[in-house]
C-alpha cells in the first residue's frame, strides 16, 4: 500500500480505478482520448455551464445509458443493426467503451475533436446494412445511416439521459428544453435529420415512433442480456440497481413490448439515489473527462 495514501483513500482510489476500467475498457481507466480532452482551441460545442455538460457530467448518466440500450431494442431496425453487426454479446464492455467515447468526446471535447469522433461513428454506420421485419410484417431494407433509424437512436438516447437526470440529477441550466436543443447538434453531426429541439418535440417524436415499435424474441433476448450483462462479480449488484432504475423510468407500454417487469419508481428511486451517492464518494466530484475539459477551457481564458 502506498505510504502517501491513508487506507480509506487507497480503497477509494482502487474502487474508482476499477469502475473506470469497466466503463472505458482501459486497464488504468484513462484512455488516451480522455487525456486529449485537455487539448484544443475552443470550448467545444457546449462548454462549462451548458445543459449538456451538466447532464453528461453527472452520475445519472449511468442509469440513462442502461435505459438507452433497452429503448433502442424497441425498434426492430435499430435492433437488427446491433444484433447483426455489433459484438455486444462477445464484448459488451468494448461496445460500452465505444459508446462512452462518442458521448464524452462530443460533450467535452473541442469542436475539431468532436467532429473527428462523429466522423468515426459515421464511418462505422456505413458498414451496417441488412433487412428486418417491421411491425406490419413487411421486410424492410435498412442502413445504419437511414434518417429514421438515426433519429430513433437519437431520440431514445436523449429521452433516456434526460429522464434519468430529471429523477436523480440536479437542476439543468435552461431546463429540459435547453438540453434537448443543445444535444440536437450531436445528432446532426452523425446524420440525424430533424432532431427534436424542445422537450415537447422530443415527446412528440417518441409518440410518432410508437407504431414502428415492437417486441418479439430478438428484442426480449436483448433486454435479458442488458439485464444480465456479464460484468465482473463486484459490479453485478450495483449494476442490478442501476438496471432497475432504468426500467422504472420507462413507460408501461415500452416495458411490455420487451417483457421487462414493472418496477415501481417509488421503490427504486431511493435505492438508486443511495447507489449514486456511494459512487459519488468513490469517484469524486468530477470525472477525468470533465477535469481535462476544464483544464482546456481554463487555458483558453488565460491566453
Amino acid at each position: 500500500m502506498p505510504f502517501d495514501l491513508p487506507p480509506l483513500n487507497f480503497v477509494r482510489q482502487k474502487a474508482a480505478d476499477g469502475f473506470r476500467s469497466i466503463v472505458s475498457g482501459e486497464p488504468d481507466g484513462t484512455p488516451e482520448w480522455v487525456q486529449q480532452l485537455s487539448e484544443g482551441t475552443d470550448e467545444g460545442f457546449f462548454g462549462p455551464g451548458s445543459a449538456a455538460w451538466t447532464v453528461h457530467g453527472s452520475l445519472p448518466t449511468l442509469v440513462g445509458g442502461v435505459r438507452s440500450l433497452l429503448m433502442q431494442a424497441l425498434h426492430p431496425g435499430a435492433l437488427a443493426g446491433v444484433d447483426e453487426h455489433s459484438r455486444y454479446e462477445e464484448d459488451p464492455l468494448g461496445r460500452l467503451a465505444g459508446t462512452t467515447q462518442w458521448l464524452t468526446v462530443m460533450t467535452f471535447g473541442d469542436k475539431k475533436m468532436a467532429e473527428r469522433e462523429c466522423a468515426r461513428v459515421r464511418g462505422m454506420h456505413r458498414k451496417v446494412s441488412g433487412q428486418y421485419t417491421n411491425s406490419r410484417g413487411e421486410k424492410v431494407d435498412y442502413s445504419a445511416n437511414d434518417s429514421d433509424l438515426l433519429r430513433w437512436v437519437h431520440v431514445a438516447f436523449t429521452d433516456s439521459f434526460l429522464s434519468t437526470h430529471l429523477v436523480w440529477g440536479g437542476p439543468i441550466p435552461g431546463g429540459p428544453d435547453q438540453y434537448v436543443r443543445e444535444w440536437a447538434q450531436s445528432g446532426e453531426l452523425v446524420g440525424v435529420e430533424n432532431p427534436p429541439r424542445s422537450y415537447a418535440e422530443l415527446k412528440q417524436q417518441l409518440k410518432d415512433f410508437e407504431p414502428d415499435l415492437m417486441g418479439g424474441e430478438r428484442a426480449e433476448r436483448t433486454a435479458r442480456f442488458v439485464r444480465n450483462a456479464p460484468l465482473p462479480l463486484p459490479a453485478r449488484a450495483p449494476y442490478s440497481i442501476l438496471y432497475a432504475g432504468a426500467a422504472a423510468t420507462m413507460t408501461d407500454d415500452q416495458r411490455a413490448l420487451i417483457n421487462v417487469p414493472k418496477i415501481p419508481l417509488t421503490v427504486v428511486k431511493p435505492a438508486v439515489a443511495a447507489m449514486l451517492g456511494s459512487l459519488s464518494w468513490v469517484l469524486g466530484p468530477a470525472s477525468p473527462s470533465m477535469r481535462a475539459a476544464n483544464d482546456r477551457v481554463s487555458g483558453l481564458n488565460t491566453d
